[in-house]
């Protein structure tokens, strides 16, 4: 009996052994599941990469109700305000310039090239965004693609941010010139924010695709951003460095 009972208790010694192995092997797995999980993240490109602010100064961003509700200031002094919270960071190991569609005459398809990439580009940004009379069109896709040239996008990583309130109304394809930028560019990244951008009657389905579309085919983010504060951390997923840019830095008066 005391033979039997011996072993018996070895038995479940053994198997309560294996057990314990077989979690520690099992929590291995995991923890290296988890690391495997995050090294996607670790493996990001450098924020470091010369970028380009397209900016919509169409006729629209004059405007100052959200879903017919007034709002008390424009849409284009909440996106400068914006701005100011963010370019004094951004702007520390990157060099930025900024591409505006829509202003000028009323009604148009304009597009300008304020500035190319540079750096300590926070204030000459702003004061180029100061300047600026809401009035045109929306050339989306022709401020991106001016904005893509300005970075030298066949031969040179870049990142190009897009903030628009409206879709495309001057007849071009955001997709078609996403697709082209796809093709032919180095390493292109291009973001979309679309602010305030469900207010409006003439959106439909697709062109928030057209808008995503640009995000999808290079490597960006669409983000939807419904006021101040929710274009601030917008801008910063897209145009900062948190990972560098610790130190926070006060706004542009």
């Amino acid at each position: 009996m005391q033979n039997c009972g011996g072993l018996f208790a070895m038995h479940w010694r053994n198997l309560w052994v294996t057990g314990i192995a077989a979690a520690a092997v099992a929590g291995s797995a995991f923890v290296a599941s988890a690391e495997d999980a995050a090294t996607p993240e670790a493996k990001k490109a450098p924020c470091t990469d010369d970028a380009m602010i397209v900016f919509d100064a169409s006729g629209s961003m004059s405007g100052n109700q959200v879903l017919g509700i007034p709002n008390s200031k424009p849409r284009i002094d909440e996106v400068r305000w914006a701005l100011r919270q963010v370019l004094p960071s951004a702007t520390r190991y990157r060099r930025v310039g900024l591409v505006t569609y829509g202003p000028g005459p009323y009604n148009q398809c304009n597009v300008s090239l304020a500035m190319k990439p540079t750096t300590n580009a926070a204030k000459p940004i702003m004061r180029a965004i100061n300047r600026i009379i809401p009035a045109g069109k929306t050339p989306l896709t022709s401020g991106v693609e001016q904005a893509a040239e300005a970075l030298d996008y066949r031969n040179n990583p870049g990142v190009v941010v897009v903030v628009t309130d409206g879709e495309e109304t001057c007849g071009r394809s955001p997709c078609e010139l996403a697709k082209r930028l796809h093709d032919n560019a180095a390493q292109p990244t291009v973001h979309v924010i679309g602010f305030r951008y469900e207010g409006y009657s003439w959106t439909g389905g697709s062109s928030v695709m057209d808008l995503m579309c640009l995000a999808d085919q290079n490597n960006g983010l669409y983000i939807k951003a419904n006021d101040e504060q929710e274009l601030v951390e917008a801008l910063e997923k897209t145009l900062d460095c948190p990972m560098i840019s610790q130190t926070t830095l006060n706004p542009i008066r």
